[in-house]
């Protein structure tokens, strides 16, 4: 059996996991969005935005197979058809989503026998994290994805929190796919809900704690009345991948264990 050798990835995961289990001579195009690894950026040609991509740069590529995820890529994915490309859509948003997608890909290649492993080291590294975390106050937290319109964070987003010891403000809006699902239209949810941490990540610009202290009513949110505003990069929190599982995961045990050291921590 031949398994698929020239690859395109269209989103940062699916890069940062053949780049961990030395497959990267594998992929020949990748997201203009891909900041992990570092040196991806300089030794690949990037070909994709999020949601458009150079079609006839791919084309050039001869692509044995392209990655993408979720809807917000079908009409790239229509088209690479079209062009009689091979593509293959991930729509995984939990973190087992996440250790399925590595394996899957390991599969689809033929390197079960890399990405099972990296995939089990991973789910230990959550595990021990998870037992680690289990004891102690556990603050309310609101995540923030984008500030304008307000959107909380997404299913692995949410998950992750749990892991690190909090509990999310609106675990019934992380479960939904779609980031307009997620549009929370009346800030007083917010206040009414009394988070304990704010987190922004708001993808592709820095997120803005003073802006969001200021918003009316909200310093009665007692994250605003003590200063537990943070930001976690959206590259390690926002892409549905191995960043989110470590580094992404480390930021959050941080923000939330310095918030345990509060006293007066419910």
């Amino acid at each position: 059996m031949s398994y698929p050798q020239r690859i395109v990835c269209l989103t940062e995961e699916t890069t940062e996991t053949l780049y961990a289990i030395g497959a990267e001579d594998r992929i020949v195009g990748i997201s203009g969005f891909t900041v992990r690894p570092e040196r991806a950026r300089k030794e690949k040609p990037k070909v994709s935005a999020f949601t458009s991509a150079r079609i006839e740069r791919i084309r050039e590529l001869e692509p044995d197979l392209v990655l993408g995820f979720s809807d917000m890529q079908a009409d790239i994915a229509a088209e690479l058809v079209r062009a009689g490309i091979d593509v293959h859509i991930f729509n995984h948003r939990t973190v087992a989503g996440i250790l399925t997608m590595i394996r899957t890909l390991g599969g689809m290649l033929g390197l079960a026998d890399r990405t099972d492993p990296y995939a089990d080291e991973l789910a230990a590294r959550v595990d021990a994290v998870r037992a680690r975390q289990a004891e102690g106050p556990r603050p309310r937290v609101y995540f923030e994805e984008w500030g304008d319109p307000m959107i909380s964070g997404i299913g692995w987003v949410s998950e992750l929190i749990g892991i690190a010891g909090g509990d999310d403000i609106f675990p019934e809006r992380a479960a939904e796919p779609g980031a307009l699902e997620r549009i929370i239209k009346d800030p007083q949810e917010v206040v009414d809900r009394q988070p304990d941490i704010i987190i922004g990540s708001w993808c592709g610009r820095k997120f803005r704690p003073n802006e969001v202290a200021e918003r009316p009513g909200w310093d009665a949110i007692p994250a605003v009345a003590n200063n537990h505003l943070y930001e976690v990069k959206s590259p390690i929190i926002l892409q549905p991948g191995p960043a989110a599982l470590t580094d992404g995961l480390e930021a959050l045990c941080g923000i939330v264990d310095g918030v345990r050291a509060t006293p007066g921590t419910r």
